[in-house]
Formats: C-alpha cells, sequence, structure tokens
C-alpha cells in the first residue's frame, strides 16, 4: 500500500541522513531536526515560484469579491442578468482559486513522505535509522496524544513546537485579517467579511490541529513551512506595496 512513496521515501532518507551527520556535531538531538528544517526550507524554495505566482492570484480576491458585490447591487432585481454576468466573471477568474491552490497542493507529496517516512520500520530494505534520531529527547516519530503522554517530558517538547507553531499561524492568520480590513470593497460590504475572510481566519490554525495528531517530525516541518509562509507573505506585502492575500492555508 502506498507504494508509489517508497522511491520518494528513499531519496528523502538519504538526503535527511547524510544532512543529519553533516550536522552531528549539533547537540541535543538538533542535527536531526535541522536536517528537516533545511528539507523543508528547500521544498519552499523550490515551490517559491509557485508561490508567489498564488499570492499575485490571491491579491485579485478582494477586487473580485468588490466586483461581485458590485453585480449583485447593479443586477438584484434581474437574476437572469445577474447569473450570466457572474458566470462570466467566475470564468475570467477561474485561474485565480486555483493558483492560491498550488503550493498547499504541491507540498502534500513532500509531507506525505516525510510523514511516512517516520512511520516505517524499513526503508529500502534497510532499518530505519532516522526512527532512532529525537528533539530534546522527545524521538521524532512520537505523537503528542500517545505515548508518554501529552504532559510528560516528551510532551514539553511538543507544548514548545505547538506554541511556536501557533504563534506562526497567528502571524498567517494577521497578516490575511490584514489584507482584508485593507481591501477594497464595493456595495458596502464589510472588509473582512465573506469566505475569504473566513478562511483567512479560520485555515492558517488547521495547521496546528493537524501538528497535534502527527509525528514530531511531520510537526517540525508544518512550523518551518508556516514560518516560511508568514515570512514570504509579509515579504511580498512590502515589495509590492499593497496588502497581502487574505485567503490560503498556512502550510501554503
Amino acid at each position: 500500500m502506498l507504494g508509489f512513496l517508497n522511491a520518494p521515501m528513499g531519496v528523502a532518507y538519504n538526503l535527511l541522513v547524510t544532512l543529519a551527520h553533516l550536522l552531528a556535531p549539533l547537540p541535543g538531538g538538533l542535527a536531526a531536526a535541522a536536517a528537516i528544517v533545511i528539507f523543508t526550507v528547500a521544498v519552499r524554495l523550490l515551490l517559491s515560484p509557485l508561490s508567489f505566482a498564488a499570492l499575485r492570484g490571491q491579491a485579485g480576491l478582494a477586487e473580485l469579491q468588490s466586483r461581485v458585490a458590485e453585480l449583485r447591487t447593479r443586477y438584484g432585481q434581474q437574476p437572469d442578468r445577474l447569473q450570466r454576468e457572474l458566470a462570466a466573471l467566475y470564468q475570467a477568474q477561474g485561474g485565480t482559486l486555483l493558483a492560491g491552490c498550488l503550493p498547499l497542493l504541491v507540498q502534500l507529496p513532500f509531507f506525505s513522505v516525510l510523514y511516512r517516512l517516520f512511520l516505517s520500520r524499513t526503508v529500502a530494505g534497510q532499518p530505519n535509522a532516522l526512527l532512532a534520531k529525537s528533539l530534546l529527547g522527545a524521538p521524532l516519530n512520537s505523537h503528542w496524544l500517545t505515548g508518554l503522554g501529552p504532559l510528560s517530558a516528551h510532551g514539553l517538547v511538543f507544548l514548545g513546537l505547538l506554541a511556536l507553531l501557533g504563534l506562526a499561524c497567528f502571524a498567517v492568520a494577521r497578516i490575511s485579517q490584514s489584507a482584508s480590513r485593507s481591501a477594497p470593497v464595493g456595495g458596502g460590504a464589510a472588509p473582512g467579511t465573506g469566505l475569504a475572510g473566513l478562511l483567512g481566519r479560520v485555515l492558517p490554525y488547521l495547521t496546528l490541529l493537524i501538528a497535534a495528531f502527527v509525528p514530531l517530525a511531520a510537526g517540525l516541518y508544518l512550523l518551518t513551512t508556516t514560518s516560511w509562509t508568514a515570512v514570504e507573505r509579509a515579504v511580498w506585502q512590502h515589495r509590492s506595496g499593497r496588502p497581502g492575500p487574505a485567503t490560503g492555508a498556512a502550510a501554503g
């Protein structure tokens, strides 16, 4: 089952083991954790063209909302005309939502490989040496809600990671809310309302929920990619001189 992941798992395994070996002087089991961080950063760098294309596309969602509100105001008494105008608008902007989802969708295989890697006892027929790695005493393949318990010494490592991830999610959500408040709206719609505003407030925190149920190694991936997303969006907003996008998951 999921045999198609065997080859990518082998590549990721060799890469992580090599990085951990090179970073071995780091104390407290930080070498393997740092290898996961570097792996995640490499993935995000690889996907950066898609990410910035998504940021540009998502920036148009606020304008799309404004145009929808204007059409509803203008043709509210002409249902047939309104439906035609909305259909034409959505068709013209159809790539916007897809562009916004692409970074998240493309990341899923990388996350799946890392997730499976820290659940598998063997890789390419050999014992999985990564299962012996830990972070501050907590095994990288351990889960927060199982094992020694959420409030054990191992659980405290998870709590620290979840706290940092929560801050990263909060940063992403604040950028989204700021963009939503600053976006132009039409038809009297209040900034930050509607589907885009809701997604911008809720989606980042789904990453935090996922991290509570995956191995510690996968949690490190989520922390790194969410932090990258926050920095990436802040940089894009600063360099573009306009608000960042109002939607998108933290891992996007």
